[in-house]
């Protein structure tokens, strides 16, 4: 392993250990910067939120993309001090996450046969790998048989490699002491699951993202008002599988954190073509987008033709 990345791991893990309010203290400057005075993407930003809301006003739009460094500020700070929580009672204690309908997703896994899970670049996605530390029930219940491994996160690889491993380990940082193994990237996705078939997964994947430059399982769907390529991984893998297959909302709560809530789209994905599902996803996450409009990843070049 490179000399740099173990320095970066050390320096995260350092800045990870202390408190989240100080994190927040430090956010609130940083966002102001970002927004402010160093305008990152803010081109990117405006011009994504008016093709995405072409009823507002620049004014309305303005304040939106305010907003949202805020927010952007706060995810930065959330993400660093998750990384710091290798103990799950530090995360747990925390409550910057609750699960507001876990009784849905321990019915629909029970009746599975496998599970997707779509989420997408809204709350803060980057504290997913606390998936285990978020139910606050006495004894922290969890469906019979469901271990820690059997909940695989597929990711898009980073360019770097040496960011690739540093987010890995911040990611999974709640589960490692538990020797995570089930974090797959999503160039691995349809050749883990094809070869897994037979075990009751869970795959958790992040599908708002464009689809590779030379994807072939892609699609169309209509998204904020714009024609929107979309991956068609998890959706296909789902159909041709009759898994179950879930939307996934972490929206923001009121007082801070965040609410985890599950949609139910199909308990057999092999009733509905994987556009069926992704057009129902993609419906599902504008409505959440409308209502928190700050709190989507505005600065990413989502829609880039």
């Amino acid at each position: 392993m490179r000399i740099g990345t173990v320095i970066m791991k050390g320096v995260m893990r350092a800045l990870g250990a202390l408190p989240l309010g100080f994190h927040y203290a430090c956010a609130r400057p940083m966002s102001w910067f970002l927004g402010k005075v160093m305008r990152y993407r803010r081109d990117v930003v405006m011009v994504n939120l008016s093709r995405s809301f072409p009823d507002k006003k620049y004014k309305e739009l303005n304040e939106i993309a305010d907003r949202f460094y805020s927010w952007f500020g706060r995810l930065a700070a959330e993400t660093i001090w998750f990384g710091g929580c290798r103990n799950p009672e530090r995360l747990h204690r925390q409550r910057l996450v609750e699960y507001s309908n876990i009784d849905l997703f321990d019915e629909v896994y029970r009746e599975s046969k496998g599970m997707v899970v779509l989420s997408a670049h809204m709350g803060n996605w980057e504290l997913v790998g606390g998936v285990f530390c978020y139910d606050y029930r006495e004894g922290g219940r969890r469906p019979e048989g469901l271990e820690t491994n059997d909940v695989v996160f597929v990711y898009k690889p980073l360019k770097s490699k040496m960011w690739n491993e540093i987010f890995r380990v911040n990611r999974c940082a709640p589960v490692l002491y538990l020797n995570y193994d089930s974090y797959v990237s999503s160039e691995d996705f349809l050749r883990f699951a094809i070869k897994n078939r037979s075990h009751k997964y869970i795959y958790n994947s992040i599908s708002d993202q464009s689809p590779y430059w030379n994807s072939t399982a892609n699609d169309t769907v209509e998204f904020m008002n714009q024609k929107t390529k979309t991956m068609l991984g998890g959706a296909s893998i789902a159909s041709k599988f009759g898994w179950a297959v879930l939307y996934s909302a972490m929206v923001p709560r009121e007082g801070g954190g965040y609410e985890w809530r599950f949609t139910e789209i199909t308990r057999d994905a092999s009733s509905m073509t994987p556009h069926e599902i992704m057009r129902e996803y993609y419906s599902l996450l504008q409505a959440d987008i409308e209502a928190y409009p700050w709190c989507y990843l505005w600065s990413h070049k989502r829609w880039k033709k």
